[in-house]
């Protein structure tokens, strides 16, 4: 399978003379681009784009997950940088865009049961 394919592409980047001119040459790699632009470079911008209007809302209460795993309140917002409550009497400073993921109070991890169900 690998070398058959392989077979194919290779005759499709070789020149193709007059009598072996064939439609899949240039669409081929056409195609390929195309494909390549709708399923990882468009998702990957939009992605980009929320996660800046987010960090663009943060605000002061809100909950949060730094990139290195922390879970920390906001307590101030400024332009480049957020102050981060991780403990009483315990708070940080970092750049905005090491903010991860913003968590509303909806959003919070459920506790999960240890209870043992006898059927």
């Amino acid at each position: 399978m690998i070398f058959s394919a392989f077979q194919l592409f290779a005759q499709g980047a070789a020149a193709p003379s007059a009598s072996q001119s064939s439609p899949f040459g240039l669409l081929m790699p056409v195609l390929l681009i195309v494909m390549f632009y709708f399923m990882l470079i468009r998702p990957q911008q939009r992605q980009a784009k929320e996660h800046k209007a987010r960090l663009e809302a943060l605000k002061t209460g809100d909950e949060v997950i730094a990139a290195g795993g922390i879970h920390a309140l906001v307590t101030n917002v400024s332009d480049r940088t957020v102050t981060l409550k991780i403990a009483d009497g315990v708070k940080i400073k970092v750049e905005k865009t090491s903010v991860a993921t913003i968590l509303s109070k909806q959003e919070e991890v459920p506790v999960v049961s240890t209870e043992v169900v006898k059927s």
